[in-house]
């Protein structure tokens, strides 16, 4: 990564790569265990400026862009430590207020989603939707000076730790009569605004919900930035939400990868270690380079997403969202062989990352539709649907 990286990206790696060592897998699974949330490796991270490093300097942020936000959430993924909401609050709300939101809302929420006091959700899946934003059916509508909102999500992260959901919805088009997208702050206390967990079989320390949006009542200023450019700004959060995936699916990759070459290097089973073995070393080189290449596509992608490219982000940031995922799938795959019996064990910290890396395959959008990106935006094929 050396001719690729410039010396201020390889000294915040090694930086949060330290940071992630202090805490390490052993911390995620006492956090998971005692059903608590990693506040402190979320407030230590926020205290360094790495919560909010894509954020503005006039609002306590970095000043920098999504591919160091990215090379944060990768390193303490490879430590075994990610922070899933990286990927929603300072990621996808946080951007979205920054490029869109009026003064008032920067001010209101931009300090606090850098520092790591404040935490944002993200509510955009709805139940007939799936990954198809274009048939949202959350609408809002005028009341009055302000809005009503209705609707139905499911599947948003970490509703019950954060402040505010950014949800996505659909208004009428005053001259068209089209419903257009449009994005709201909605707080937590807001009076319609119901949460109900969904039980899942991920261990993990931020929690599923579904959110139920019955008459919610919002002021005029909870709208998010111009009305008439609601499909600009869903995507300059989805870009980022896509890079960020990438992220968060290479450093667990990276780390279930290092646990098995570790594991390899020293286990003896005959007369030597078993990574001697062709059978064992080379899924594992696979594996690695899987994880490089993919990793080469997501640094693309946040670089033409912080170069102002928003076409071509969109692109990459889907390849390259595909490609970690898959490469983290085969990865932690291969690592749980490689490991056998032991790759099972509590000790080792890879069972449950079993599950964990799918979710990379199938949120915030399934592979099948990045393939259908693909094949439309890039190849230019035709659709089926």
């Amino acid at each position: 990564m050396s001719t690729l990286e410039s010396q201020e990206h390889r000294d915040l790696r090694a930086a949060v790569a330290a940071l992630g060592r202090r805490y390490g897998r052993a911390y995620v699974a006492a956090v998971v265990r005692d059903g608590r949330q990693p506040d402190e490796l979320w407030a230590e991270a926020g205290k360094l400026g790495y919560l909010g490093v894509n954020l503005p300097e006039e609002y306590g942020g970095g000043g920098r862009g999504m591919a160091e936000l990215a090379i944060v959430l990768e390193e303490l993924g490879a430590a075994g430590c990610p922070l899933l909401m990286m990927v929603v609050s300072p990621a996808i709300c946080g951007t979205v207020i920054a490029r869109f939101g009026t003064d008032e809302q920067k001010r209101r929420w931009l300090p606090g989603l850098a520092a790591g006091t404040k935490k944002m959700a993200f509510g955009i899946t709805e139940p007939e939707a799936g990954s198809n934003s274009h048939r949202i059916t959350t609408t809002a509508r005028r009341d009055g000076e302000g809005w009503g909102l209705n609707g139905r999500k499911v599947f948003i992260s970490g509703v019950d730790i954060a402040d505010a959901t950014l949800v996505v919805g659909r208004m009428e088009d005053r001259l068209t009569g089209t419903l257009k997208p449009c994005l709201f702050v909605v707080e937590r206390d807001a009076p319609g605004f119901l949460k109900i967990p969904i039980p899942m079989e991920i261990a993990a320390p931020e929690k599923q919900f579904e959110v139920v949006l019955d008459h919610v009542r919002l002021p005029a200023d909870a709208l998010v930035g111009d009305e008439d450019a609601g499909l600009l700004q869903l995507f300059a959060g989805l870009n980022p939400e896509r890079i960020m995936t990438a992220a968060f699916a290479l450093g667990m990759g990276r780390y279930a990868l290092a646990r098995a070459v570790d594991y390899a290097r020293t286990r003896t089973v005959w007369r030597e270690p078993i990574g001697a073995h062709q059978a064992v070393a080379h899924p594992l080189a696979q594996s690695h380079i899987e994880i490089e290449l993919a990793r080469l596509m997501m640094l693309k992608a946040a670089h033409l997403y912080d170069a102002g490219d928003d076409m071509g982000a969109g692109e990459a940031a889907n390849m390259a969202k595909y490609a970690a995922a898959e490469a983290a799938v085969r990865a932690v795959d291969q690592a749980v062989h490689t490991l056998g019996g032991n790759g099972l064990a509590s000790e080792y910290g890879l069972a449950s990352l079993l599950t964990a890396a799918r979710v990379a395959r199938i949120a915030p959008v399934s592979r099948e539709m990045i393939l259908n990106y693909v094949s439309h935006t890039t190849l230019g094929l035709p659709k089926s649907y």
